[in-house]
């Protein structure tokens, strides 16, 4: 008996990986049973359905049960995670210690390591549930916040991943734009040549979107141990401020870095589901945990040391006012080097697609969650309109690259503290860590999940805390006011949302269970 005719499909084998079957992946998720409108697209269906003979995905977030996942190697993550953040925009985070907080070397370095290290293994261990349940990371969230209250997290998630385009894509332009100094290409083009390369890995879907992490991370290592050769013998050991005021600025620094690495904690399961449910969940955690933190700490590090290098190097200094990260690359790369290095700079600002490739597929998959009619709507132009809206937006705010950055970061770091505690506390209080207490067939039912209740108290206690701890230029916190310079305060949003929301949720769940039932 086939595949297709036993109800059983293996959208591997459809989409490259073996033998092309006859009945393919869009024309099942046509006849699916599971209340989604999609007749009222008909048309766009037509148009997955032919493009799905050549490859491109046509799966949103439906469920991929276990007899379709053919993704056996344990270290897919390693390499999904290596080239998405070997890229620009970790280097940028690094240069922030120094331009935003005024950090030294040695400070930055170390609040790098330690605030990477804390804030990936959330990362690393919600990608082992898209192996177990097979249902990307916002879908999952439902059996957390409820179908209602999963809505806040979902529109979070759609702003983040287009703010994060738009950031990635203006640090991309302005490296393109250094490569010259006679002949700079325009920003509108520089952001338009980035965005066409990320829709066409992303438009594909997960089997293509893994094999362009795979290798996308090579020729950047290499450019960036380039880098650090050229930069190392003007940097400098250690500079920056004492005492409180330092104090406040490591602890706010460690808020943007935190927002960085919390960042993929609701794209995680999204690249994993297409693993063996029987695959170990320690060597998921263990491949996707180092996948993070050997380019977020190595290059954030030579980012935060690439800025001491302007007592030196004072024609570095005006590179990076003039064009930012990508003037400071430029510096040490083309300015050197000449063509060869203008050469590497180029292929340093192409880097930047490996990081907006996540945030665009997952953005589609994200999208899907928030009604019947958006998941009728097919995976692939929800990325191209997504992308025509980040491209505008980048164009826009262009030159307002760092004030975006660091604004984006810490309103991250808030809500992704929340988001991770009522997962987990779900997870391992009200379902005793035990995948046999889910029913992922429930994830559109919303009768069989929480009501909500618990989750939108706790989220609320969780944004209350943020506030009182944050400090942001436009805002500073009763609590974070009183760490660091008065002035400026220091961040502690992030700490204050994760407690504040680890400690109202698990007596208000209870409660709710009890009377709801689920």
């Amino acid at each position: 008996m086939s595949d297709a005719k036993s109800g059983h499909f293996d959208v591997e084998k459809s989409s490259g990986y073996g033998t092309l079957d006859d009945t393919h992946e869009a024309d099942l998720l046509e006849r699916l049973s599971d209340d989604v409108p999609r007749s009222k697209f008909a048309k766009l269906w037509a148009i997955v359905e032919f493009l799905d003979k050549y490859g491109v995905e046509a799966r949103g977030i439906e469920r991929v049960t276990p007899n379709q996942r053919t993704q056996s190697s344990p270290l897919a993550p390693f390499w999904m995670w290596l080239a998405a953040n070997m890229t620009i925009s970790t280097f940028a985070i690094g240069c922030l210690g120094n331009s935003i907080f005024y950090l030294g070397l040695k400070d930055a370095a170390l609040t790098i390591i330690f605030f990477n290290l804390l804030c990936t293994l959330p990362v690393a261990y919600f990608s082992t549930w898209g192996a177990k349940l097979g249902l990307r990371q916002l879908t999952l969230s439902r059996f957390s916040f409820g179908y209602f209250t999963s809505q806040f997290p979902i529109i979070l998630n759609c702003i983040a991943c287009v703010g994060w385009s738009v950031v990635n894509s203006i640090v991309g332009a302005q490296t393109l734009r250094a490569v010259s100094t006679s002949h700079q290409i325009p920003t509108a083009a520089a952001i338009v040549v980035i965005a066409i390369g990320t829709i066409l890995v992303s438009f594909m879907g997960y089997r293509v979107v893994h094999l362009y992490e795979q290798y996308a991370w090579v020729p950047v290592a290499i450019i960036f141990i380039i880098y650090l050769g050229q930069i190392a013998r003007f940097t400098e050991s250690d500079f920056g401020g004492s005492g409180t005021v330092e104090a406040g600025n490591v602890i706010s620094f460690g808020a943007t870095v935190a927002g960085f690495a919390l960042g993929w904690t609701s794209l995680a399961a999204d690249y994993t589901v297409r693993m063996p449910e029987e695959m170990s969940s320690v060597k998921i955690f263990f491949w996707t945990y180092l996948g993070l933190n050997v380019p977020l700490i190595l290059v954030e590090t030579l980012g935060a040391a690439a800025m001491t290098t302007f007592n030196q190097k004072t024609t570095w200094a005006d590179a990076y006012a003039e064009n930012s990260v990508g003037g400071l690359l430029g510096a040490g790369l083309a300015g050197p080097m000449g063509g060869f290095g203008s050469f590497l700079l180029v292929i340093m600002a192409l880097s930047i697609i490996a990081n907006n490739i996540p945030n665009m597929y997952s953005l589609a998959l994200t999208f899907q969650n928030i009604h019947p009619y958006a998941q009728a709507i097919p995976r692939i132009f929800i990325v191209i309109i997504g992308s025509a809206v980040y491209i505008i937006l980048a164009i826009v705010g262009a030159s307002h690259f760092e004030e975006w950055l660091e604004t984006l970061l810490n309103i991250l770091a808030y809500w992704l503290a929340i988001f991770s505690t009522i997962l987990i506390e779900e997870h391992l209080i009200f379902r005793h860590g035990k995948w046999s207490n889910y029913n992922p067939d429930d994830f559109s039912n919303w009768r069989k999940l929480p009501l909500g209740f618990a989750s939108f108290t706790a989220l609320t206690c969780g944004v209350a805390g943020a506030v009182l701890g944050m400090a942001q230029t436009w805002y500073i916190g009763v609590i974070g006011g009183m760490i660091g310079d008065p002035e400026f305060g220091g961040d502690i949003g992030f700490e204050l949302a994760f407690a504040f929301s680890a400690i109202v949720y698990p007596p208000l769940r209870w409660i709710e269970k009890k009377y709801w039932g689920y």
